[in-house]
């Protein structure tokens, strides 16, 4: 045993939604379930803990105009950290952030490389801006460039119409998802309108971002195919606002996210139900702050998802869908300890007690 002190966890510990322990304790920045036969020095902290939150939809790097300086990034990292959320589904983002995971002090982040969109089909300065005959080549290279994940525009406002419409042609969808399946990366999409979501499902596609179009003819569609969503709905929470601001040059697109504002937590609940997977996002880097996990969670109660199903959207389940451990013997120790139980209250993890991160407490 090395001369670290041993960290000691006691109360109540969340291992799975039905599996509760009384202690772990971390030795070199590991997870035992194994009293250590010696220890020169012990910590101990008391509370409820869960394993590091997830937010799988975020962007560290990423600010209102585009790429960011490493500082930024690093305290749009730190903000998340203090939030408790440990584990990063960045979901597009021009900076290169790799330079975090020399940091043990920083969440853990699964990148998607960079957005990929139509020309002048998306916010300046996020995305690669190409045209469907391209495609597959930027798939390829994000790909390559990202931890397992690809990251599609899959709709937005076309001018000439004054509405939301999709990106990409469904034989180009079908090639670019099946490009980046051969190349074993999962592929997930923005989506806002209703029109999109169909050939981008029958083409493939693992998860839609945000998910407003989801209508009932679709659902059993995504619930076969076992599509998942991340409905960030602390970001949808500002299409009253975007609608405001677009209501005189483009009044269908404004009224059109009116509508899937006002009917968000149907759709979430809809897909809920359906048996749907969902996750907890919240679209933080751009233009919205980071450290909006615990906001994202108590949305999705409001929406009518079960506050154990809400909590696992951001632990246990969270964590094995992208492929990664909880709070398992071995594991690293990345967890997030409360004063009561999240069970009986999601909103308690907006006021974590401890952070502990690679075993050691952070905050």
């Amino acid at each position: 045993m090395s001369d670290h002190p041993v960290l000691h966890v006691k109360g109540r510990v969340l291992t799975g939604p039905d599996d509760v322990r009384d202690e772990l304790w971390v030795v070199d920045g590991r997870i035992s379930y194994d009293r250590p036969a010696a220890a020169r020095e012990v910590r101990t902290v008391e509370g409820w803990a869960l394993p590091g939150l997830v937010d799988a939809h975020c962007h560290v790097g990423l600010g209102g105009h585009g790429p960011v300086e490493p500082d930024v990034a690093e305290k749009q990292a730190l903000t998340d950290r203090e939030a408790g959320a440990l584990l990063l589904r960045d979901a597009g983002s021009p900076s290169d952030t790799r330079w975090t995971d020399d940091r043990d002090d920083l969440p853990k982040i699964i990148r998607a490389g960079r957005h990929i969109a139509r020309t002048r089909r998306y916010l300046r300065g996020y995305a690669h801006e190409i045209e469907p005959d391209d495609l597959v080549a930027y798939v390829a290279r994000e790909a390559r460039r990202g931890d397992g994940w690809v990251k599609l525009v899959g709709d937005w406002i076309d001018r000439e119409a004054g509405d939301l419409a999709p990106s990409w042609p469904r034989a180009a969808a079908e090639a670019a998802i099946a490009e980046a399946h051969r190349l074993g990366a999962r592929v997930t999409a923005h989506c806002f309108a209703e029109n999109s979501l169909r050939d981008l499902v029958e083409s493939g596609i693992d998860c839609i971002e945000h998910a407003t179009g989801l209508t009932d003819d679709l659902v059993p569609l995504f619930a076969e195919r076992g599509v998942a969503i991340v409905p960030t709905l602390v970001n949808i929470a500002t299409f009253p606002d975007l609608a405001a601001g677009g209501e005189a040059r483009f009044p269908r697109w404004s009224a059109h996210i009116r509508r899937l504002h006002a009917r968000r937590y149907d759709t979430v609940r809809s897909a809920y139900d359906a048996g749907i997977p969902v996750f907890v996002g919240t679209d933080a880097g751009g233009t919205l702050p980071h450290g909006l996990v615990a906001a994202e969670v108590a949305e999705l109660v409001t929406a009518g998802i079960p506050p154990l199903q809400a909590l696992s959207a951001t632990t246990w389940g969270a964590r094995a869908w992208l492929g990664r451990p909880g709070l398992d013997e071995g594991a690293p120790a990345d967890l997030v300890v409360y004063e009561t139980d999240p069970r009986a209250d999601v909103r308690v993890l907006a006021a974590p007690r401890r952070v502990v991160l690679n075993g050691k407490i952070v905050s």
